[in-house]
């Protein structure tokens, strides 16, 4: 029995077990087909949506080294799985929660950040105030700058959250309201839950494009 709006995303169980997580690693189910003498048509098209995600992001990061993408690539897939599984009846979506976005953006920023300081704090600095800035504004754009690095990972995590939890939220609303309209409203709500139902499925994988591209262009102003 839900006692708030927001009990469907909390990820306890029970008081004993949490099992809500577990969602997190069902992906890994999945990985053993990879390897199948027989390719089949979901592990074909996982594999060319891999190389356009690779090429693109190669394209971001201006280098030739192929294996410099598999980091953001990995996390694409990460973040594409887990928001596609949340659609799924009775699956806890992990992307919804804080704790799982800010995991993944905040090593990630703390990662860059202290390569850049430690190995590049001439280019870190220079970063701090873009080419011909008048020397009046030099003071306000090194504030500005700074707040917006500070911020990044915040808004890498919110972002991915609030937009996973707010198609799930227009979802229960509408389908808590089901027994209680007749059959026409009721074959009508049932025809907006599937157009939502399909706008989820796209903005699940453009949530997890828009992190990983975000996090590589991140990655490619230190680089």
């Amino acid at each position: 029995m839900m006692t708030n709006l927001f009990s469907s995303f909390d990820p306890s169980t029970s008081n004993s077990m949490s099992l809500n997580w577990l969602s997190t690693w069902l992906f890994i189910l999945l990985l053993p087909s990879t390897f199948w003498l027989i390719k089949t048509r979901p592990s074909m098209f996982m594999n060319i949506m891999t190389k356009k995600m690779s090429s693109e992001l190669e394209n971001i990061l201006n280098n030739k080294n192929k294996g410099s993408t598999l980091l953001f690539v990995s996390l694409f897939m990460i973040i594409m799985i887990n928001n596609t599984m949340g659609l799924f009846p009775y699956i806890f979506t992990s992307s919804s929660h804080m704790v799982m976005t800010l995991s993944l953006a905040l090593p990630m920023w703390l990662s860059f950040n202290m390569f850049g300081w430690i190995n590049k704090t001439n280019h870190m600095f220079e970063h701090m105030v873009p080419n011909g800035t008048p020397t009046m504004l030099m003071p306000f754009m090194v504030c500005i700058e700074t707040i917006s690095t500070l911020i990044r990972p915040g808004t890498l995590s919110i972002r991915l959250a609030a937009n996973m939890i707010a198609g799930h939220l227009l979802l229960t609303l509408l389908g808590n309201t089901g027994n209680k309209l007749s059959e026409i409203l009721l074959i009508s709500m049932l025809s907006v839950q599937m157009m939502l139902l399909v706008l989820e499925s796209a903005v699940a994988v453009i949530q997890a494009y828009v992190f990983s591209t975000l996090t590589t262009l991140y990655s490619s102003e230190i680089n």
